[in-house]
C-alpha cells in the first residue's frame, strides 16, 4: 500500500501552471525586465502604502513571490545542512499539515494523534474527512508526554495512513530524543507516515545539532518561522522530507502561498542568526526562571524544550476558575479545550510573565 493518496498516484502530475517569474528567470539564467504576461498590479502606485510603510514594502506588495521560495530553502539549507531538494517552504506549520493530510490521506482514511495535542491537526484531519484515533497521553507528577508506544500500536490496530506528533509536545512541553523519535518511526506500519511537528524545535536543548537538518525516510518534520524567528504574523514555514513526499505536497499546494514580504522577512532574519539566537536565549533563561518559581510555589511543572511552560493543576475545575480569573485581570494564558488536558495551563515564557502579580491568581491558587 502507498503513502500517498491514490488519485496522486501512477500519473505525472499535476504541475504548478504559475511557477512563477524568478523561476523562469532562473531557468532562462537572465533577468526578464517588462513583465506583460500577468495580472498583477505592477504599475499600482501604492502612495498610501508608501507612505505608511516606505518604498520596498510597496515595491513587494505589487508582485508574487517566488513561488520555489528558493532564497529561503538556500538559506536552510546552509545552516541545516539540508538538501535543496528535501526543502519546501509554505505559509507556515498548519499550511504544511493541512498539504501532509490532502497528500497521504482520502476520507476514512484513519490518523493517530495524541489526546489533547495541537487542535489543529484534528481540525484539519476532519476537514480531510479522516478518522482520527486520539491516544492518552502519559500524565504522572513531573511527566506530560505523548506515548510513543502506544501510538505506534494504535497506528497498527487501526491501518493507519498518518501518526501524528508534536515534539517538542504541544502543550505540554515535553522533548523526546532523536533516537525515540525514530524508534517510532521505525515501529509504524510500512505505508504510514510520521508527521513530525517541530514549530518549537529551535527551543531545544540540542537545537544546533548535526540531525537538525536530517531527513528522515518515512516521516515528514515540520518547522516554522512563528516562535523563534517572531514572524507569526507573516505567515511562513517549512518542511524537511524525502524529495518524493514533497513531491506530493507540491500537488495539492497553492501556488504563491507565501507572500513576498514573507520570503524577504525570512530571508532577513537566516541572514541574522545572532538576533534569533539571543531572543531564544533570553526566552530559555525566563522559562528556568518561571518553572523555578511556580515550582518553589508547589506548582506541578513538567520540564519543557518549547516557549511556554505547561502547569498541572488538580482538575480541569479548578483549571478553569484560575483561567478565567487570570483573563478577568487582562492576563491571557491557553487551557486546552480538550477534555483530556483541561486541567493544564500553558503559559508563554515571556518577560511579562515574571512581572510581580501577573499571574497572581494562579500563585494565589498553588500556596492556597
Amino acid at each position: 500500500m502507498s503513502r500517498y493518496a491514490r488519485h496522486l498516484l501512477g500519473r505525472q502530475g499535476p504541475t504548478n501552471p504559475f511557477p512563477g517569474l524568478k523561476a523562469l528567470e532562473r531557468r532562462l539564467g537572465r533577468r526578464i525586465p517588462h513583465r506583460l504576461g500577468s495580472n498583477e498590479g505592477l504599475d499600482m502606485p501604492h502612495r498610501a502604502l508608501t507612505a505608511r510603510f516606505g518604498d520596498e514594502f510597496a515595491e513587494l506588495a505589487r508582485g508574487y513571490g517566488d513561488a520555489e521560495a528558493l532564497g529561503v530553502r538556500q538559506r536552510l539549507g546552509d545552516a541545516l545542512g539540508s538538501p535543496l531538494e528535501s526543502l519546501l517552504v509554505d505559509a507556515g506549520a498548519d499550511s504544511l499539515i493541512a498539504l501532509t493530510l490532502r497528500a497521504c490521506c482520502e476520507p476514512g482514511s484513519p490518523v493517530i494523534a495524541s489526546a489533547g495535542t495541537y487542535p489543529t491537526f484534528g481540525y484539519f484531519a476532519a476537514g480531510q474527512g479522516c478518522r482520527l484515533s486520539e491516544v492518552a497521553y502519559q500524565n504522572a507528577p513531573g511527566l506530560l508526554a505523548p506515548d510513543l508506544e502506544a501510538l505506534a500500536e494504535r497506528a497498527h490496530r487501526e491501518d493507519a495512513h498518518l501518526v501524528y506528533l508534536a515534539n517538542p509536545d504541544n502543550p505540554g512541553g515535553h522533548l523526546h530524543d532523536d533516537a525515540a523519535v525514530l524508534a517510532l518511526r521505525d515501529a509504524l506500519p510500512d505505508s504510514c507516515t510520521l508527521l513530525l511537528d517541530e514549530a518549537y524545535h529551535d527551543f531545544r536543548r540540542d537545537a544546533a545539532a548535526p540531525s537538525a537538518g536530517a531527513v528522515w525516510p518515512g516521516a515528514i518534520r515540520l518547522r516554522t518561522f512563528s516562535k523563534a524567528h517572531g514572524l507569526a504574523g507573516l505567515r511562513i514555514g517549512y518542511a524537511i522530507a524525502e524529495p518524493e513526499a514533497l513531491a506530493m505536497l507540491a500537488k495539492v499546494r497553492i501556488h504563491y502561498a507565501v507572500s513576498s514580504l514573507a520570503l524577504s522577512a525570512a530571508e532577513t532574519v537566516l541572514d541574522n542568526p545572532d538576533e534569533t539566537r539571543a531572543h531564544v536565549d533570553t526566552v530559555i533563561a525566563c522559562r528556568e526562571r518561571l518553572t523555578e518559581r511556580l515550582r518553589g510555589l508547589g506548582g506541578d511543572v513538567p520540564p519543557s524544550d518549547t516557549n511556554f511552560i505547561a502547569v498541572r493543576l488538580a482538575d480541569a475545575e479548578r483549571a478553569a476558575s484560575i483561567h478565567r480569573q487570570l483573563l478577568d485581570a487582562g492576563t491571557l494564558v491557553h487551557r486546552p479545550a480538550h477534555p483530556a488536558l483541561g486541567h493544564v495551563l500553558r503559559i508563554s515564557t515571556l518577560a511579562a510573565a515574571l512581572e510581580p502579580g501577573r499571574l497572581g491568581a494562579l500563585e494565589g491558587a498553588l500556596t492556597a
